[in-house]
């Protein structure tokens, strides 16, 4: 299988401890349609099957692969709809940096096959023929080689060898708020905060002091950005070019109008152990996970950056990924690849956290 091949530049320290390197995974991904045709009341499923074969163990995060209910926690299949992309409108979570229990391991010549389920987190609202192909991407996606004593080897991307097609027969009722031409929030403009899922008072607190610095951070990087480039926007975003700093420019003024101007609600009933998440398509609801308790208001990783990092995920306002985790991600993938950079949310945190201090 055709492999998308990333390169990783290495400067000093910076992902000493991740060792990308060129390299191509080994597993071969089929997926077929539980159905080829579907009417408007139909759930549409597909299977995915992943055959290791690159001749020794292989992990994979199971962040991009469906649970056993076949749920999905981010967007790992490419779909279209007579030629046109299909809107994700499922989850974006900031969560910490994976570790082992975060990754399935895949014996060579071992197959695992999955069964996920689409219409409840892609825009099946529309009849048409659908094109859909498994295409995951996270910078530690897949690793190899942890048994040899070397820094292991990690692959970037997973697609599928083929695509599926399915017929969706009929218009869906309830089309989804598309973002992109209406708005989604419902309630107008306004500086309301709301709280659901059970919120503490001492939740609130902290949420209210946490939305107050996140408020400063988004002011003072708006205030940088209208300024000269320095340290603290290449080490984020990479070598300075006008379009890239314009296009974090125009991002981090939508984070400040949403944070200053939105009505926002957050949720307190998150039990997982991340930090937060929200639904791309619908905000400004932000969803509180465990680690966001845990964290202090301000610095690296705060709760106040953790409200920028989901604050930028919503498509009406800077529409981001969850390319890469944590700092040294972050600053690797500036230099290697600014223009994933600039789509990436930790790195939008980082840069507006600004910790340690940069120019």
């Amino acid at each position: 299988m055709m492999l998308t091949r990333l390169i990783v530049l290495l400067s000093g320290l910076v992902f000493s401890m991740l060792g990308f390197a060129q390299n191509n995974s080994g597993i071969d991904i089929k997926i077929k349609a539980l159905k080829n045709q579907v009417n408007s009341t139909e759930d549409i499923w597909v299977k995915i099957t992943l055959h290791n074969r690159s001749g020794e163990t292989q992990k994979i995060l199971k962040w991009y692969l469906p649970d056993a209910e076949g749920n999905i926690e981010d967007d790992i299949f490419s779909i279209n709809r007579d030629g046109e992309a299909v809107m994700y409108l499922g989850r974006h979570y900031k969560r910490p940096a994976a570790t082992d229990a975060d990754y399935l391991e895949l014996p060579d010549n071992k197959k695992i096959t999955y069964t996920a389920e689409l219409s409840s987190v892609y825009d099946f609202s529309t009849a048409g023929q659908y094109q859909i192909e498994f295409s995951a991407h996270n910078f530690a996606l897949v690793t190899k080689n942890q048994n040899r004593g070397n820094a292991p080897d990690f692959s970037a991307s997973l697609k599928s060898q083929n695509q599926t097609y399915i017929l969706l027969t009929q218009a869906r009722k309830g089309k989804p708020c598309n973002p992109r031409k209406e708005d989604c929030g419902g309630n107008g403009g306004g500086e309301d905060v709301s709280f659901t899922g059970s919120c503490s008072n001492s939740e609130q607190n902290a949420v209210l002091s946490a939305l107050a610095a996140a408020k400063l951070m988004a002011n003072d990087s708006v205030s940088y950005l209208n300024g000269s480039t320095g340290s603290r926007y290449t080490t984020w975003f990479g070598e300075y070019a006008s379009s890239r700093w314009s296009k974090v420019g125009s991002n981090f003024d939508a984070i400040k109008d949403a944070l200053d101007n939105k009505p926002k609600t957050f949720d307190c009933s998150c039990n997982q152990n991340y930090f937060a998440y929200v639904y791309p398509s619908q905000p400004y609801t932000v969803y509180l996970c465990r680690v966001f308790w845990q964290v202090p208001t301000t610095g690296t990783d705060s709760k106040a950056g953790t409200i920028i990092h989901e604050i930028s995920h919503f498509n009406v306002v800077a529409g981001t990924d969850d390319i890469v985790y944590g700092q040294s991600g972050a600053k690797a993938l500036a230099e290697s690849n600014p223009s994933d950079a600039i789509k990436n949310a930790d790195s939008h945190e980082y840069f507006a956290e600004n910790t340690p201090s940069l120019d």
